[in-house]
């Protein structure tokens, strides 16, 4: 019928939602998904990938200060231009655990949110109207 979107005060003119704005829009929001068994599923752990992005940064650490220690450069300054280096290198490097790990903890923090509206919702009782 009409166009979707939200009149700008200021210049006058109908701004559309980006596609992403609207596919966020129309998704339920909150949902956990079902498991086989027809309950919720369970999230997933994120103790495993926070240990495997913590040891991933420590390990290219250790790997950029042996590489620059074996290229002559000692002391203080590896360590310092190691640890410095590991920072852009794990960054792309562990981008997929990364993206674990922040999806564990979105998962972890619906599954709160919706025990929590249920125990609230058992504690208030019967609905009566």
């Amino acid at each position: 019928m009409g166009e979707e979107g939200v009149v700008d005060p200021i210049r006058r003119v109908r701004i559309r939602p980006s596609g992403k704005a609207v596919m966020a829009e129309n998704s339920p929001s909150g949902q956990i998904p079902a498991s086989p068994t027809g309950g919720p599923a369970r999230p997933p752990k994120v103790l495993p990938w926070m240990l495997a992005y913590t040891f991933g940064r420590l390990a290219i650490a250790v790997a950029l200060i042996g590489l620059l220690w074996a290229v002559g450069l000692g002391g203080y300054p590896a360590l310092l231009f190691g640890a410095l280096l590991s920072m852009p290198v794990a960054y792309f490097v562990l981008q997929p655990v990364r993206d674990k790990f922040t999806e564990a903890l979105a998962a972890r923090s619906l599954a709160r949110r919706a025990a929590k509206e249920e125990l609230r919702a058992r504690l208030s009782g019967p609905a009566t109207d």
